[in-house]
This record gives structure tokens, sequence and C-alpha cells, in this order.
């Protein structure tokens, strides 16, 4: 939902806007990289429950680590980004919304390394082709152009930190899959389901959810997938209750 436009504390020009049907306070940059369904879906398939610890790469201003504290109560988490002004906002975020137990770091996911203990991670990495047109705008383009042989890095990134037989989960389009997968398996993340996301009945996945267990063995699953509109462009009510902070999102 958009809202008021001012600056945030660095003087950046920003929007007030509500995640999970208002649920959750969110600021974002009025201009470039601004939190769409993503985030949400992202967020809505982490298995966490209180008490456990999650870390999301590439956290931006928050989006998908906001919702997933919103839904489940006492948990704690970690963010880890390598732009210090949508850092900046995410921390503005938590503070907004009550989550202290949220922390959020200046890093870049592929180099820095990241000590351990979590239960789940999770990101929306960079998905653009290298190759691909250019946004107008420096900090969206930056965030979602995705470098050649980035995908395996923030695999290896985010399943370090793991404990055993913990998490991880990527939304992305169905075109990086297979190298998701084989990441996954080189790391010693056992893939174990793709979700797919149909905009509406009859059409392609635009994106596909993927999650893995770390040292997990169970065999890899094709899921039913979310169908999000009707043929009118309604959203179903599946899909409703999920992106209103309802129901979460459950993979298998």
């Amino acid at each position: 939902m958009p809202g008021v436009h001012g600056p945030d504390s660095s003087g950046h020009q920003t929007t007030a806007d509500t995640l999970l049907g208002g649920r959750v306070k969110y600021r974002q940059p009025r201009d470039g990289l601004r939190a769409s369904l993503d985030p949400v879906l992202l967020a809505a398939a982490i298995p966490a429950r209180a008490g456990e610890m999650v870390l999301e790469g590439g956290t931006g201003a928050g989006a998908a680590l906001l919702c997933v504290a919103s839904r489940v109560a006492g948990l704690s988490g970690v963010g880890i980004d390598r732009d210090e002004n949508l850092l900046r906002l995410a921390r503005d975020n938590a503070t907004a919304n009550g989550f202290a137990e949220l922390h959020f770091v200046v890093a870049d996911l592929a180099m820095a390394p990241i000590d351990g203990g979590f239960d789940h991670a999770f990101a929306n990495p960079p998905y653009h082709a290298p190759d691909g047109t250019r946004s107008p705008f420096a900090a969206r383009d930056a965030a979602k152009r995705g470098e050649i042989g980035l995908l395996p890095r923030w695999v290896e990134a985010l399943s370090r930190p793991l404990r055993h037989r913990g998490t991880l989960t990527f939304i992305l389009p169905p075109r990086l899959l297979p190298s998701a997968l084989a990441a996954m398996r080189e790391h010693q993340i056992g893939p174990e389901v793709v979700f797919p996301i149909w905009p509406k009945p009859g059409h392609p996945a635009r994106f596909v959810l993927l999650r893995g267990r770390k040292h997990g063995r169970a065999p890899l699953t094709l899921a039913a997938g979310l169908v999000l509109h009707t043929d009118t462009g309604a959203f179903r009510p599946e899909a409703e209750a999920i992106l209103r902070g309802d129901a979460a999102l459950r993979l298998n």
C-alpha cells in the first residue's frame, strides 16, 4: 500500500507503506528497489518456530525478515546486505514494528564469512540476466542484476552457517532452478521441494520456491504450487490469506 513520501535518516527519499495487509509498517526507497510479492511469499514459506534463528541474504529494507517476524513470535533473525542505505531503512523498520530481535549487518554475502547456528536461511537473490536491460535506478539494478556464478556463491554462503537439518529457501525464476539445485547438492543441502508460483490458471510459472535441508536425504518433490490470481485478475482466496499474513505457505 503506497504511503506518504519523505526522507529517511540519511536524507534519501522514501515512502511509508505496509505489508501483510497493514500488519507490518514498511518504509522503502521511493525510487529503485521496492518490495513486491516476492519477499512476502518467501517469508510465508519459511517453516520457522518460536525460539529459532533465521538468516536472510540480500535483505534490502527487510521486507521478508519483517514478515517472518510478524508471523512467528519469539523469533530472532539476522539480515545481511551490502547496501548501507537500505540497511538503515531495515533497522528503522524493525524498530517501528517493535522487532528488537532482528539485527542487520552490512556485508557482501558472497565474500564475508557468516557464523553458524541458524535454523533457517533464505533469500530472494539477484536474478536479472547480466546482459539484460539496465534499470534507470542504480540501486535497483545493483540489487536485481545477477553476476555469472553468483547463485552458487550465495548457496555456499547461506548453507555454511546452517545447523544440521536446517532449511535453505530461495524464490527464483524457473530458469535458475538447475543452477540452484546443483549448488545445493554441492554444498550438502538436500533439495526437498520445488513449489511453482503460477500467476493465473494455464499460465507458465514466473517464480518457484525451492527448499532444501542441510544433510537432508529426502527425495525431491514437485509440488502443485500456488495460483495467485483468478482469470479476472483478482487474488484467489488462498493467495489473499497468505499475502495478508493470515496463513503460512506450506510447501509440502
